[in-house]
C-alpha cells in the first residue's frame, strides 16, 4: 500500500479542521441556547449501544444504516449509532420517566453505514430537539417553528417547508386491502414518484384502486392540494381526510406567524414512513437539493422501553448547515506572552484569557504565527503591544 493511501479516509468520512472546528462549535453552541430559551433540555446519549435497545421497532432502514459489532465484554452485539432520535426516546421512556410534557434537545456524531443521498456524509454532526408527551397538533407546529428558528439562527431566510401526512398513505393501502410482498412493491415505487412502476405492479389490482394508489404520486403542489386530496379521497378513503386536515390546521398555525414562507404539500411523502406515524415535514433551501433539516410525529416509539408516549421532533446536520453560511471574518490575532514564570505576567495573563483573548506561550522565543500582538514589561509592568513594537 502507498503511504499516500495509508492516511486516506474512507468516502463519506470528514475531518475538521481548526477554523471549521471553531465555526461547528460556534454553531452548536448559539443552537443548543436557542433550544435552551424553548424550554428543551441537553441530553448526551452514548456513541454505542446495544442493537437490542439502539434498533428494536425502527423498521429495517436504520438497521441499514447502523454499523455493528461484538462487544468484547458481554459477547452482545453493538450498534454505533446513525440516528440519536431512538436514544433520546429511550431516555425519556427509561431513564428520565418524567410525567407531563418532556423537551429534550441533542447534539453529536452519527456514523451510517453508506451515504444516505450522492453528496451526503457519513459522518454527520447530528443537532435536533425532541418533545414528548404531547400528541396534538400544537406540539408538532411546536417543534416546525424551532427547525424555522434554527435555519433563522444560522441566517437562512429563503426557506422551504415541505409538509407530509404518513396517514394518507396508511389509509388508502388499507382500504387497497393488498398483501404485504405488493405494499412493499408500492411502497418502493410510490417513494420514488414513479407511475410507470406503479402501473405495472398494480396490473392485477382492481382498477379504480389502482387508479386511487398511482394518484397519490401527484398529489403534491401548494395548498390547493389538499382540496385536490379530499375530492380524490372523500368517497373511497374517508378515514384519509383527518390527516388532510391536520395538514391544513398545521400550515395555517405556522403561516400565521410566518405569512411570507414558502410552503409545499406531498402528501405521498414516505420518508421514514416505518418510523413516523403523523406529520412529517423538512426544510430546503433554494438551490441546495438536499433537506437542511427534517422531522416529523413518531409516537409510541417508547412501548419498546416500557413506556409509550406520543413523539414528536426534528434534526439537523451541522456540518451540512456550515457549508451554506458565507465565510467569516478572520478571527482578531492573538497575544504571544514570553516563557517566564513572573507571577505578574502569570496574572496578567489569566485576566487576558479570561476577557476572551488568546495568550500563546513562546516556548522557543518565536511568537506563534497567529500572534499580532506581544505581552512586553515595561516600568514593571506587563503591556500589551503591537507585535512590531
Amino acid at each position: 500500500m502507498a503511504s499516500v493511501d495509508r492516511w486516506q479516509l474512507p468516502d463519506g468520512i470528514e475531518e475538521v479542521l481548526p477554523a471549521q472546528a471553531a465555526a461547528v462549535e460556534r454553531l452548536r453552541r448559539s443552537l443548543l441556547d436557542l433550544y435552551r430559551s424553548w424550554g428543551y433540555q441537553l441530553v448526551i446519549p452514548p456513541l454505542v449501544e446495544f442493537t437490542d435497545s439502539l434498533l428494536v421497532g425502527l423498521g429495517r432502514d436504520l438497521d441499514l444504516l447502523t454499523f455493528k459489532m461484538i462487544d468484547q465484554l458481554s459477547g452482545r452485539t453493538l450498534g454505533v449509532r446513525a440516528d440519536i432520535t431512538p436514544q433520546v426516546a429511550r431516555i425519556d421512556a427509561h431513564s428520565l420517566a418524567e410525567p407531563g410534557v418532556t423537551r429534550l434537545c441533542y447534539a453529536g456524531s452519527t456514523l451510517h453505514t453508506r451515504p444516505q443521498s450522492l453528496l451526503a456524509s457519513r459522518s454527520p454532526l447530528q443537532l435536533g430537539a425532541e418533545l414528548y408527551g404531547d400528541g396534538s397538533l400544537a406540539a408538532d407546529v411546536e417543534i416546525i417553528r424551532l427547525m424555522l428558528a434554527t435555519l433563522d439562527g444560522v441566517g437562512l431566510r429563503q426557506i422551504s417547508l415541505d409538509l407530509g401526512h404518513v396517514g394518507v398513505y396508511e389509509a388508502v393501502l388499507a382500504a387497497a386491502d393488498l398483501d404485504d410482498a405488493l405494499q412493499e412493491t408500492v411502497f418502493d415505487a410510490l417513494q420514488r414518484k414513479s407511475v410507470p412502476d406503479l402501473r405495472a405492479v398494480l396490473a392485477e389490482v382492481e382498477p379504480a384502486t389502482a387508479e386511487l394508489i398511482i394518484a397519490l404520486a401527484s398529489l403534491h403542489g401548494d395548498i390547493n392540494v389538499l382540496d385536490e386530496a379530499r375530492e380524490l379521497l372523500a368517497e373511497r378513503v374517508p378515514d384519509a381526510l383527518a390527516a388532510v386536515d391536520a395538514l391544513q390546521d398545521v400550515a395555517a398555525d405556522i403561516l400565521r406567524q410566518r405569512p411570507d414562507l414558502d410552503m409545499y404539500f406531498d402528501l405521498a411523502e414516505l420518508r421514514g414512513y416505518h418510523y413516523h406515524t403523523g406529520i412529517v415535514f423538512a426544510a430546503y433551501a433554494p438551490g441546495h437539493g438536499q433537506a437542511l433539516a427534517n422531522g416529523g410525529r413518531y409516537n409510541d416509539v417508547g412501548a419498546v422501553f416500557g413506556r409509550a408516549r406520543p413523539a414528536t421532533g426534528f434534526a439537523t446536520d451541522l456540518k451540512a448547515l456550515l457549508s451554506l453560511l458565507p465565510d467569516e471574518p478572520a478571527p482578531r490575532g492573538a497575544i504571544s506572552m514570553p516563557d517566564s514564570d513572573d507571577p505578574a505576567l502569570y496574572q496578567v495573563v489569566l485576566e487576558l484569557r479570561a476577557g476572551g483573548e488568546t495568550v500563546i506561550n513562546s516556548l522557543s522565543g518565536d511568537p506563534d504565527p497567529r500572534c499580532d500582538r506581544r505581552l512586553v514589561e515595561r516600568d514593571g509592568q506587563w503591556r500589551v503591544l503591537a507585535l512590531d513594537n
